[in-house]
């Protein structure tokens, strides 16, 4: 009988993004604690105590017993590995698991008896026992469940959140059985404070993690087909959910757009396996069609109010304001404003972006624009504030004002700023 019950441990932990830096930190104050990731860039970033993701609020410094590496023989070291790769969907909005397979298959490489891998990663329901533990298996030649040992306990890393932190925020955590589940918890309890839920089945952990966020999703894709109709309608969208706000049982959600690692990629985890399964998800499509065209919406109303203007021409200058998918972050991934950008772009309008927080070179990878500086930015016939940074906000419509041209349009696409105190030459639309 293999004896997993160890207390000297080695913790490896494989990515060092938004999940997996923050958390290989915490553990290092109680663990020998081994970083990998294979970007080398990112390797050297931290090695030299930068985060460029400012995911530790500038606790590097704090770290313990750690060392970070792109080489993966440091795995070789590890008797826990943590898995925390992202998981995209493709093109066709199918899970792209290549990133966690890749990373798993290395793993399976240095795998020992008594081993224990858990994974981070959104996946959907069922896919670490039918395709993680088959890959960790093959490459190791050992048996999960008796040789090693493999759970699952989900990420709930809120970018920009200073309030729900990885420590205070309750894990879910889960194993093949008891035993290695005692041996998670004993790893995870010294780091999370705010205590641990211990699920049925990794299945059940799964399955909790793409629900959290398609929750979330289903919800705000209400509320933006709302803004469709009130928009229709004559009727100010903030002003109908601060009034239904004022009953005890409402929820408080509001329009936008909707990106990012999780609300806007979980859900199709979920309809993945429900149409593996035979059933057609009706609701959850539903939800992600509407949230996904909103971008494209907030471009052609503006356009329609360039138009009535006479403005819609090569020489408009259109501002949008953030880049990021939601406001104070440098987080770019699946952001939506680059649906706006293209929508306006395809009608040849002149656009601008400035977003204080992005790096200008990630944005040109990804997306093939550039950000422009502040002091480039020319005065905008329209502008869209597309994100709330306090930057943008914190003195309302005077720092506003001084990126316009006179008679310009401005879009407040989270309604944020004063309406009582729009300037007479604004046109203002809000979403």
């Amino acid at each position: 009988m293999i004896n997993i019950m160890k207390t000297d441990r080695t913790i490896a932990v494989v990515g060092l993004g938004y999940v997996g830096f923050p958390l290989a930190l915490a553990l290092s104050r109680f663990y020998k604690v081994i970083g990998y990731d294979i970007n080398q860039p990112r390797i050297d970033e931290v090695s030299n105590g930068i985060d460029r993701f400012n995911m530790v609020d500038g606790k590097i410094s704090d770290a313990g017993d750690i060392s970070f590496h792109s080489d993966h023989e440091c795995l070789k070291k590890a008797d826990f590995f943590i898995v925390a790769v992202q998981t995209p969907v493709d093109d066709s909005k199918k899970p792209d698991p290549i990133a966690l397979l890749n990373a798993t298959k290395t793993i399976s490489v240095y795998l020992k008896k008594g081993d224990v891998v858990v994974f981070e990663a959104t996946v959907y329901p069922g896919m670490t026992e039918e395709e993680c533990i088959p890959v960790l298996e093959a490459g190791s030649s050992l048996e999960a469940g008796v040789d090693f040992f493999v759970g699952y306990s989900p990420e709930r890393i809120n970018p920009g959140d200073v309030v729900h932190t990885l420590e205070n925020t309750i894990k879910i955590i889960s194993a093949q059985d008891k035993e290695s589940l005692k041996v998670i918890r004993s790893v995870y309890s010294k780091v999370i404070t705010a205590g641990l839920h211990e699920a049925a089945s990794i299945k059940v952990a799964e399955a909790a993690k793409v629900i959290e966020n398609t929750q979330r999703d289903i919800n705000i894709a209400l509320m933006n087909e709302l803004a469709l109709i009130f928009n229709k309608a004559g009727i100010d969208t903030k002003d109908v959910l601060d009034a239904a706000g004022t009953k005890w049982n409402f929820m408080n959600f509001q329009p936008g757009l909707v990106g990012g690692h999780c609300i806007g990629v979980d859900p199709y985890y979920l309809t993945h396996k429900s149409l593996l399964l035979g059933y057609s998800p009706r609701v959850i499509l539903s939800g992600r069609s509407v949230n996904d065209a909103m971008g494209f919406y907030v471009a052609r109303q503006l356009i329609r109010q360039l138009v009535r203007k006479g403005k819609a021409d090569k020489s408009t200058k259109i501002t949008i304001l953030g880049f990021s998918f939601k406001e104070n972050i440098s987080d770019i991934r699946n952001t939506r404003v680059i649906d706006i950008v293209r929508e306006l772009q395809a009608f040849e309008l002149n656009v601008q972006v400035f977003d204080p927080y992005v790096n200008n070179k990630d944005v040109e990878d990804e997306y093939g624009i550039s950000i422009v500086e502040q002091d480039a930015l020319q005065p905008a016939d329209a502008l869209i504030l597309a994100v709330a940074h306090d930057i943008f906000v914190a003195d309302g419509w005077r720092y506003i004002q001084n990126l316009l041209n006179k008679n310009a349009i401005v879009y407040d696409i989270k309604s944020i700023l004063p309406r009582d105190q729009v300037p007479d030459s604004v046109d203002l639309i809000r979403l």
